[in-house]
């Protein structure tokens, strides 16, 4: 399956301009659609005025169809999945990745990203009267409302332990409404490459108009990897903090990461460790799993499920795709 309509803007760097001498730059924005064979590219000009072409997409890995031959791994039970090879720019397995599907809890990982780049992680937060949770069966951590605690212990308590509550702290934390916040996210997903997304909420908790795509989930996770402050806390099995209670007194929370390779209850194939990632489950979402890996030569992937029927079936599909990895 082609995608057919990602629309990003491009910069057209223009050097050695007759009459500069070589030593100005001027930048042009250009629409980029998957058709045009001119915005597909960025056009280099060197001081001899010799125009050269950089791919768009030259430092990602890029698909433009099915990639299922390898018969070891059955995404029959889920609806998109993929395996990226970080290093070498590769697309190692593609199923469905253009679909638009419902994110649940892998929201979080979009949500982390635009806290990071637009809050403060030592910012102390007062927790709202809009911590209640009320979508059955959602994870939350025990937050109140008169709660104050950092931004960093929010960002910790979303990602280690997907904790719903916590996610609408960072949000208000960071952009002082899930409004304004959501409206972060969107723009931030856009200036990645991310368009096939569009965000209502912080959590990922059910809204039909809240969806993304295997491939996007890979852009923006791909993304906030480059954030040590991300890359520290989707590797943690655990989580202790200290925060202030509506009452005044100190509590102490301790949570457990959502992941089961973190927990040791799943194992990864030989030669591949599990880094992190993120976990996402709702009754219309399935169950969804984004994962950073690396190999014996400490070669990154990103590995992606969404939609998988049962959790059990969701990670022995990861294991087969990750089995892909020394292959």
């Amino acid at each position: 399956m082609r995608c057919t309509n990602k629309v990003v803007f491009l910069t057209i760097i223009l050097t050695g301009i007759i009459g500069i001498s070589g030593c100005g730059s001027k930048n042009y924005a250009m629409e980029y659609t998957p058709d045009s064979a001119v915005s597909s590219y960025r056009m280099l000009y060197t001081q001899d005025e010799v125009p050269a072409a950089e791919p768009f997409a030259a430092d990602l890995c890029v698909v433009s169809g099915d990639i299922t031959d390898d018969e070891n791994v059955d995404l029959s039970t889920a609806s998109g999945g993929a395996l990226f090879d970080l290093s070498k720019s590769n697309t190692l397995y593609a199923k469905n990745v253009y679909e638009k599907l419902y994110p649940a809890s892998l929201t979080k990982v979009m949500t982390a990203l635009t806290a990071i780049k637009h809050g403060s992680l030592d910012t102390l937060i007062t927790v709202s009267d809009n911590i209640i949770i009320n979508e059955s069966g959602a994870q939350v951590c025990g937050l109140k409302a008169g709660d104050q605690l950092t931004l960093d212990q929010a960002l910790h308590l979303m990602l280690v332990n997907s904790a719903n509550d916590a996610a609408i702290v960072v949000a208000e934390g960071t952009a002082g409404s899930i409004e304004a916040f959501t409206e972060l996210m969107n723009q931030e997903a856009k200036a990645i490459g991310a368009t096939n997304s569009h965000f209502v909420n912080p959590h990922g908790l059910q809204d039909d108009n809240h969806y993304t795509t295997v491939y996007d989930m890979y852009i923006i996770l791909n993304e906030a990897v480059k954030y040590e402050a991300f890359n520290q806390t989707i590797q943690m099995s655990s989580y202790t903090t200290t925060y202030t209670a509506s009452n005044g007194n100190s509590k102490e929370l301790s949570v457990k990461s959502t992941n089961l390779y973190l927990q040791g209850e799943r194992q990864a194939p030989e030669k591949v460790t599990v880094l992190g990632g993120k976990t996402g489950t709702t009754n219309a979402a399935g169950h969804c799993l984004a994962l950073l890996s690396k190999d014996t030569a400490g070669k990154p992937y990103i590995s992606i499920i969404m939609r998988s029927d049962s959790r059990d079936g969701l990670y022995e599909q990861m294991t087969d795709l990750l089995g892909e990895i020394n292959k």
